[in-house]
């Protein structure tokens, strides 16, 4: 059995795409049923207040993934990059150190958030109908946080080294336990919210326990990893370097979703109700693309450090080819057929009408999207603290004035542009920084 150092050191490159993107994309599409399985089995329960708990509770989850991936993407690169130089002993040190500090960190999240709860769930949006069971659900989630946090940061060490396949799995494990678990609790013990959190806790545990499993007992660069925990302050900057990037975007990402539903709200709920739809369907090219990028940073990361440019850099171009392609074509084809693709999720005309509008939009902006992400990857992968830094902070802080701006001249329309017009300069912005990066490998090139 071919072994996923031989993918990300000397396999053909669109061999290597297949094995590393492939069963990232496929992890993507399950992952967005894993999202709304939850609000499924609540919504069976016909309680409108319960459904709003659930979803006023969506950005704690993003807060909890964000900070898994503080210590996932930023040991995950690091590791990756070790490993590509060939200190596989100080990769598992870097490995250890992520996940008893992915442990701690939720733990004290937990801390802080029983000590806080009422002024986070007020922050949240929940109202006298909805604040019991907005507290209910916040506080379950909390309590069992550092198990979603301790499973994205595993997530990110089993691709360090390519091992796609096996992450994809863990993403199967966490929906097939979601749909044990969220029936079982919600609808048959009757637990509702606190049920749905829990649910979601024990979900993310079953994926925990199988990628501790495989880097323990099948990884080819992390086995002991447990052992080891102890790294130096240079070491420790080199993870949060990158990995604070992740926190950053989430919470960006956070105030720009809030952001857009008090711009949105304004003009009915014909207009929210369309920038949910379109939002929906323009997620799908943007998370394959996402899966592609994200499948390939172990690559990236591998041959950026072991001097490989010439790979590095083949491999740049066929995954910026292959997410052109994706792009072009699923916008063609969803804007040749946006209106019946619209009619599939609603028949209110107003929605419909205003729908149809919007996607057009949110699938311009789906064609940078993922350039954007491709720029960020690669700066992530190779260890590029700055632009990382840039790039997460443009894409969260720039929405705003943009969404502010567009509004006061053109309103609603500057509200459904202002999204993509965000996108454009952010993946410009990404392209300005790749641009002295590309020189900079290109001289590694000649000197080889």
């Amino acid at each position: 059995m071919e072994k996923n150092q031989y993918y990300l050191e000397a396999a053909p490159v669109r061999k290597a795409i297949t094995h590393l993107s492939i069963p990232m994309m496929i992890g993507m599409s399950v992952g967005m049923i894993y999202n709304v399985i939850n609000a499924y089995f609540i919504g069976l329960l016909h309680n409108t207040s319960m459904l709003s708990a659930i979803t006023l509770g969506l950005p704690i989850f993003t807060v909890l993934m964000a900070i898994g991936n503080v210590f996932g993407v930023g040991g995950g690169t690091f590791v990756t990059r070790l490993a590509g130089e060939r200190e596989t002993e100080k990769g598992k040190r870097i490995a250890g150190y992520t996940f008893y500090s992915s442990i701690i960190a939720g733990l004290l999240i937990a801390l802080l958030a029983f000590l806080l709860v009422n002024p986070i769930v007020q922050l949240l949006g929940a109202d006298a109908a909805t604040l019991a069971y907005t507290k209910t659900y916040v506080l379950t989630l909390f309590a069992g946080g550092f198990v979603v946090v301790l499973n994205f940061a595993l997530e990110q060490l089993v691709r360090s080294e390519g091992a796609s396949k096996e992450s994809m799995y863990g993403i199967f494990i966490s929906t097939a336990l979601s749909l044990i678990f969220d029936p079982l609790f919600i609808l048959v013990l009757k637990w509702h919210v606190a049920g749905a959190a829990l649910a979601m806790v024990l979900a993310n545990a079953g994926s925990v326990i199988y990628y501790i499993y495989y880097l323990e007992k099948k990884s080819e660069y992390l086995r002991g990893f447990l052992k080891s925990f102890k790294i130096s302050i240079k070491d420790q900057l080199e993870i949060y370097k990158i990995g604070v990037s992740e926190l950053l975007q989430a919470g960006f990402l956070i105030v720009s979703t809030l952001l857009l539903n008090n711009y949105s709200i304004l003009y009915g709920d014909s207009v929210v109700a369309g920038f949910g739809l379109a939002l929906r369907i323009a997620q799908v090219p943007e998370f394959l693309a996402m899966g592609l990028f994200l499948g390939l940073i172990p690559f990236f990361a591998y041959n950026y450090s072991s001097k490989n440019i010439s790979r590095f850099k083949a491999g740049f171009t066929y995954a910026a080819l292959y997410i052109g392609g994706i792009a072009i074509l699923f916008v063609g084809l969803v804007y040749l057929f946006r209106e019946p693709v619209i009619q599939f999720f609603s028949n209110d005309p107003e929605v419909l009408k205003i729908g149809t509008y919007i996607v057009v939009a949110m699938l311009i902006s789906a064609l940078f999207n993922g350039f954007t992400g491709l720029f960020t990857s690669v700066f992530q992968a190779t260890g590029q603290g700055l632009p990382t830094m840039i790039m997460s902070i443009t894409q969260g802080v720039l929405y705003i004035p943009v969404i502010v701006l567009l509004h006061s001249i053109f309103g609603l329309h500057g509200v459904i542009w202002s999204m993509t017009v965000t996108e454009v300069i952010t993946c410009v912005m990404g392209l300005l920084l790749f641009i002295p990066f590309n020189k900079k490998i290109k001289k590694s090139l000649h000197s080889i």
